[in-house]
C-alpha cells in the first residue's frame, strides 16, 4: 500500500506561535506511524538569525516556512507551497486567530482548507476552538454588545468556509453536537485532544524547598496571572506554607507587554519568578517540581493542552468552574480543586485546600495522571491516520466513477464536475 505524504499546516517550534506544541508532538507520533512515508511541514517564518532544527526522523521531514502571522500574502504562500509538494492530504493545526489578529488575515487564512480541497487535495481542519463556545468580553477579543454581534456573524461565516473542507475535527463531543445542529453537516468528527507524553509513572511526593505555584501558557487575554499572584499572598497571609508563584510562558500575542507589566506591577512580592519561554526540553523540569498547576483563566476558547500535560507528568490542578474546560475534564477523567474566575478569595481557598491536604493533592495527581494515560497522543495520531485513509478511499471511488461515467458516456466530460469540486 502507497504510503502517506502528509502536509501539516501550523505554528511549529521554535515559533512561538499558539498550537506549536501540539504540531511537535502530533508529528513526533506521525514520523513512526508506517502508514506515512514524508511529512511537509508548512509552517510560519522565524525572526531574523533562527531557523528550524527538524532532527533525523525514520521518514523526510520537509519544512516549508512561507507564512506570517497577520500577513495578506498567506493565502498565496501557503497554497503555492501545497501545490509544489503535492501531499495526499493537508492537515490544519489552527483556530480562529492562527493567521493574525487582524479582520482581513485571520479571515483570509481561514478560507485556505476549503481552497487547497477545492485544488483537489483532500484537506481536514483541526479547529481548536468554536466562535460559538467563546465569551468574546471575557475572552479579552471585544466587549462592545454590537462588536460582537458583528463578530458573531462573521464567525459562523468563516466556520461555513472551514466546513467546505473535506472533514472538520474538533476535540470536545460538544461542539459537534453544536455544530452538526446549527450548521446541518456531517463533517465533524471527534478526535480528543490526547496528551502529549506519558512519561513513566512519576513519584507523587514533591521534592524538597518551597511549594511552587505554577501556570503555563501564553497570558494576557483570558489568562490573567494577577488573581493568581494574589491569591498566594492571601494564602501567605494566613498561613506558614513556603511558597513559590512561578508564571511559566510569553505574552498571548493578542496582549504583548503583558508580563512585563506584571514583572513591574508585584515587583515587591518575594519568590515570585517569570520563566519566559520555556524551551521544549525544559518542559518536564517546569512540571515535575511544581506542587500544583494553577489555571488562571477567566475564559476558554477550547481544550487546554496544559491540562493533558499537568496530567502526564501527575500533577494535581486548580481549575477554573466554567464552560468548555470544565466539560473536558468531565468527559476525559480530570480533576482539580475548582474555584470561581476572577475571584481570588475563591482562587486562594482551592491552592491552599491542595497545598495543606497532602493525601488529596496525591489522589487528584494520581486521577490526573491515569486520566492522561488512557489518552496518548500516538493513539490520537492513529485516529487521523483512520480519517486520511478513508478520505482517500472515497477519492479513490470517486475517481474511478468518474473515469467510469466519461468511458460510457463520451460527452460527460462537458457536464461532469471538475476535479477541484469532487
Amino acid at each position: 500500500m502507497k504510503k502517506l505524504r502528509i502536509a501539516i499546516v501550523s505554528p511549529f517550534p521554535p515559533s512561538m506561535g499558539t498550537l506549536n506544541e501540539y504540531a511537535f508532538h502530533l508529528v513526533e507520533q506521525f514520523k513512526n506511524k508506517a502508514e506515512i512515508g514524508e511529512i511537509i511541514l508548512i509552517t510560519d517564518r522565524l525572526p531574523d538569525g533562527q531557523s528550524y532544527h527538524i532532527e533525523e526522523a525514520p521518514i523526510p521531514i520537509t519544512v516549508k516556512d512561507v507564512w506570517s502571522f497577520n500577513s495578506m500574502g498567506n493565502m498565496y504562500q501557503i497554497l503555492k507551497a501545497i501545490r509544489q509538494t503535492q501531499p495526499d492530504v493537508v492537515l490544519y493545526n489552527i483556530h480562529f486567530l492562527s493567521f493574525g489578529d487582524k479582520k482581513v488575515p485571520a479571515a483570509l487564512g481561514l478560507m485556505i482548507p476549503m481552497l487547497s480541497r477545492f485544488l483537489g487535495f483532500p484537506s481536514v481542519v483541526l479547529l481548536h476552538n468554536i466562535v460559538e463556545s467563546v465569551d468574546l468580553s471575557s475572552a479579552g477579543i471585544t466587549k462592545n454588545p454590537l462588536l460582537s454581534r458583528i463578530f458573531q456573524m462573521f464567525g459562523t461565516m468563516l466556520t461555513h468556509f472551514l466546513l467546505s473542507s473535506d472533514l472538520l475535527a474538533v476535540t470536545i463531543s460538544r461542539y459537534v453536537e453544536i455544530l452538526e445542529k446549527k450548521y446541518k453537516t456531517r463533517k465533524v468528527a471527534l478526535i480528543p485532544h490526547g496528551s502529549f507524553e506519558v512519561p513513566e509513572e512519576p513519584d507523587f511526593d514533591l521534592p524538597k524547598g518551597p511549594k511552587k505555584v505554577m501556570a503555563f501558557g501564553k497570558f494576557g487575554t483570558y489568562k490573567k496571572v494577577e488573581t493568581m499572584i494574589e491569591a498566594v499572598e492571601k494564602i501567605r497571609s494566613r498561613t506558614n506554607e513556603d511558597i513559590e508563584i512561578v508564571i511559566a510562558g510569553t505574552d498571548s500575542p493578542n496582549s504583548k507587554g503583558y508580563l512585563d507589566h506584571m514583572k513591574q506591577i508585584y515587583s515587591h512580592v518575594p519568590q515570585l519568578t517569570f520563566t519566559g519561554y520555556v524551551e521544549e526540553e525544559d518542559v518536564p523540569k517546569v512540571f515535575s517540581e511544581s506542587a500544583v498547576v494553577v489555571f488562571p483563566y477567566t475564559s476558554t476558547t477550547g481544550s487546554s493542552g496544559v491540562l493533558h500535560q499537568a496530567g502526564s507528568y501527575g500533577k494535581a490542578c486548580v481549575l477554573p468552574n466554567i464552560g468548555d474546560l470544565k466539560s473536558l475534564i468531565e468527559e476525559e477523567g480530570y480533576g482539580g480543586a475548582y474555584f470561581e474566575p476572577d475571584s481570588k478569595e475563591s482562587m486562594a481557598d482551592a491552592i491552599q485546600t491542595l497545598l495543606e491536604d497532602e493525601a488529596r493533592r496525591k489522589i487528584v495527581a494520581q486521577q490526573n495522571y491515569a486520566a492522561a494515560a488512557s489518552l496518548p497522543m500516538s493513539d490520537i495520531a492513529d485516529w487521523y491516520l483512520m480519517h486520511f485513509e478513508q478520505l482517500q478511499k472515497q477519492r479513490k471511488l470517486k475517481n474511478t466513477r468518474r473515469t467510469q461515467l466519461a468511458f460510457r458516456f463520451p460527452f460527460a466530460k462537458f457536464w461532469q464536475k471538475p476535479a477541484w469540486q469532487v
